[in-house]
């Protein structure tokens, strides 16, 4: 009788790691968002760009509200609109700051309550797209009734000429999708979850 070969168990769950990874980074890289409208935009802090799309946002028109979460707690709307050319004014009344969060669990958590408080339940999330499988996850977590509209940033460090080559992106990179396997199985505490 011929001995038949098995996968060994580490091999193939290094194969599926690597295939998840792989996956993730095609999603980092995929930017494409649908411009349906929501009860609110909501932006997670901790990256270029993510704050100034959500203004843009909010004037196409795209929800009525605007909500930031994990604005440092010395900020100020004025701070935020700073370099943006916009009248922090004009914006006082449909966007809210929230000063709670150091974490994106810490996020997830004071989204749900803000959205609770004032019955959302739809919104669109812009945060980094390497970040966006990780605050997805633990907002599911959080309030599992609330419709999430991706709004993937691509950051600039990424959109670079050969960024994928650089090792210091990888980091980044792998980083983040072991937090997401985290955030997944319900244990990002253990990982620190911060935000990036």
């Amino acid at each position: 009788m011929k001995a038949r070969w098995v996968w060994p168990v580490p091999l193939m769950l290094a194969l599926l790691w690597l295939g998840g990874f792989v996956w993730f980074v095609k999603a980092a890289q995929d930017s494409a968002a649908t411009m349906d409208s929501t009860d609110a935009i909501v932006v997670l802090t901790g990256g270029a760009e993510r704050v100034e799309t959500g203004f843009r946002l909010l004037a196409d028109g795209l929800a009525p509200r605007l909500f930031v979460s994990g604005v440092h707690p010395d900020s100020r709307l004025q701070d935020l609109v700073r370099g943006t050319g916009i009248d922090p004014a004009k914006l006082k009344g449909p966007v809210e700051l929230g000063h709670a969060a150091a974490s994106t669990r810490g996020n997830a958590a004071e989204i749900a309550a803000w959205a609770k408080a004032r019955e959302i339940s739809t919104i669109r999330l812009v945060t980094a797209g390497y970040h966006m499988p990780r605050a997805q996850a633990e907002l599911r977590r959080a309030m599992p009734a609330l419709r999430v509209v991706a709004h993937p940033i691509m950051p600039a460090r990424l959109r670079a000429e050969g960024a994928l080559w650089r090792p210091r992106n990888w980091g980044l990179l792998l980083g983040e999708y072991c937090k997401f396997l985290g955030a997944e199985a319900g244990v990002s505490a253990f990982f620190g979850g911060k935000r990036t």
